[in-house]
């Protein structure tokens, strides 16, 4: 029986593998509330790399008043493991969350405690993660219904608009004018979205995000982000996107440009965040398999937070906030996402937004230009 029980430890992967796949945030903390080891849904908690958390203080990450550190003082005063519900996080990094909480002392380490922080909230998440697959497929297909069956009336409309203004009247000729202008404005409309109706393989090779991402902050800050702070948070050891550099600039523009109009005139700022995630897996829609989306790009604004009523829909085309939007922004960042087989998933509340999109890496050792 010894030697099974051997043999099985022996075979069994690495405590750290085994919380690296944990949804929980888990901290350990010494005597001293020094944090000595964070798992990677930690590090997403945090908005920031195990390396700038391990070493630092518990109160630089929590509020030294707040109800989660009350808890581990508890835990620690009381020597025995304390749970609860329904928990109020508020930090900057973290935003307002509601949490689960567990916090227990360490047998093998007098002093240590371990903190376990889950969202509430992720099982919601985790439904809205594979929302925006859905928006961009049936984009595609209102895409081709409209190519096919707009565009080619509207040509002949237009055709026999032109052939009346000949014999219209001068009070008429107006009329005329009028329908062959309109018909113009939806045959542009429809072009815009004959991009979603491009079903061609993705031409894709290893690419540099931080290039993808600079491009974008120049634009953006010698264009529609003039005037405001722009925070980058990047972890430079980060592999190879496996990507398409000029649609992941079209997708990081637009999510930039969102936030920027979001953003307040003063004080307006926009951090991005690049990070690795371990344990990020997805299935794919259809199938049973499993791909791994370790590579994290997060963009957050400070402005009002999206309204909660067009939350349930924000990928799909023609929901806007903006009073001259199209709404085509967002669905077309779901298809380039969803093109690349990687997910996108938002947060939001007031002074503080987040999309945070989760893209595969390049698996077998090329290097990315730039």
């Amino acid at each position: 029986m010894d030697d099974v029980v051997n043999r099985a430890r022996a075979a069994a992967p690495q405590a750290e593998a085994i919380l690296a796949a944990v949804a929980a945030a888990t901290v350990a903390v010494d005597e001293g509330m020094v944090i000595r080891y964070v798992n990677s849904s930690a590090e997403q908690l945090f908005q920031t790399s195990a390396a700038a958390i391990i070493g630092e203080t518990l109160s630089d990450f929590l509020s030294p008043n707040g109800a989660v550190m009350s808890l581990v003082e508890q835990a620690r005063r009381e020597g025995s493991p304390v749970s609860a519900y329904g928990v109020q996080l508020d930090t900057p990094r973290t935003g307002v969350r509601t949490l689960s909480v567990h916090v227990a002392p360490m047998s093998e380490a007098q002093g240590w405690l371990v903190l376990s922080l889950l969202e509430q909230t992720r099982a919601l998440k985790i439904g809205q993660q594979l929302e925006h697959r859905n928006a961009a497929r049936s984009m595609t297909a209102m895409a081709s219904l409209l190519a096919h069956e707009v565009k080619n009336p509207l040509s002949g409309i237009r055709g026999a608009a032109q052939l009346l203004e000949h014999s219209a009247g001068e009070d008429d000729r107006h009329l005329t004018q009028l329908i062959c202008d309109e018909c113009d404005r939806i045959v542009a409309l429809v072009d815009r979205m004959e991009v979603f109706s491009d079903e061609r393989p993705l031409s894709r090779g290893p690419v540099n995000i931080h290039v993808v991402l600079e491009r974008v902050r120049r634009i953006a800050e010698n264009g529609f982000a003039k005037g405001l702070k722009i925070v980058e948070w990047y972890d430079p050891s980060l592999p190879p996107v496996d990507g398409n550099h000029d649609q992941l600039v079209q997708a990081f523009l637009n999510l930039i440009k969102n936030a920027a109009e979001a953003a307040p005139k003063s004080a307006g700022e926009i951090v991005i965040t690049t990070s690795y995630k371990h344990g990020v897996r997805v299935s794919l829609p259809g199938t049973t398999n499993r791909v791994q989306l370790p590579l994290v790009v997060t963009i957050q604004d400070n402005g009002p937070g999206i309204p909660e009523d067009i939350r349930p829909h924000l990928f799909d085309p023609f929901i806007t906030t903006k009073p001259k939007g199209s709404g085509l922004g967002l669905a077309l960042v779901a298809k380039i996402v969803s093109d690349h087989g990687g997910i996108i998933e938002f947060e939001s509340e007031p002074k503080r937004t987040v999309f945070r999109v989760m893209l595969p890496i390049v698996s077998n050792g090329e290097t990315a230009d730039g």
